[in-house]
């Protein structure tokens, strides 16, 4: 680990009294694990102390540990990710915060502390379905309004399941089930009798 993230990691330890367990470094970058239920304080301690002063919100996304294998360190399926920079202090920071209900995932809106979050919510909302709690306008971003699931789940169909089309007899769109047809993606090679005859 380089100078800059050792000094990040002790400036975290002093300031926001986190555990080694909470802090996880490698590949010159460092993220910090916390509970939903700690986040806000967590992230205005992350703006407001000198010592860290992230003044920046840089992302907010959405992770579906769904299909990972079984021995791997996530103890629920979803997570959202914050990544904080320290334009004074030269510091980026990465922010894991797991959603303690998989059926219904959910974390406090952080909009209050960095506006910025606001659209990073509502589409980590549309794509993965976690809702962030007490946000001022949680609607769909990148997807229609009456859009069926949420596409960036691991259990989501790849085909979706309805698709639209302009119907010129109805002269309007019109939403109907998939109509794939699944098909042979492989090229087929075809070659003469005599290929390879020497």
């Amino acid at each position: 680990m380089n100078q800059v993230n050792t000094n990040l990691v002790e400036s975290l330890k002093s300031s926001l009294k986190v555990t080694d367990e909470a802090i996880c470094s490698g590949r010159d970058e460092v993220t910090l694990v916390t509970s939903a239920g700690e986040l806000s304080s967590i992230m205005l301690a992350l703006r407001d102390s000198p010592a860290l002063n992230f003044n920046q919100l840089i992302d907010v996304c959405g992770v579906d540990y769904a299909d990972y294998p079984s021995n791997n360190q996530t103890p629920y399926r979803f997570a959202v990710i914050y990544h904080l920079l320290s334009t004074n202090l030269n510091h980026r920071l990465r922010i894991r915060v797991y959603c303690e209900d998989d059926e219904q995932p959910a974390v406090p809106s952080v909009v209050d502390i960095w506006p910025s979050a606001n659209w990073f919510e509502r589409e980590t909302f549309d794509l993965y379905g976690i809702v962030f709690d007490e946000h001022p306008d949680l609607r769909r971003l990148l997807t229609d309004y009456g859009f069926v699931g949420h596409p960036l789940r691991k259990d989501f169909p790849v085909s979706g399941h309805v698709e639209m089309r302009y119907d010129p007899v109805e002269k309007r769109v019109v939403y109907q089930p998939v109509t794939i047809e699944p098909r042979e993606i492989v090229p087929r090679v075809i070659r003469e009798d005599s290929y390879g005859d020497v």
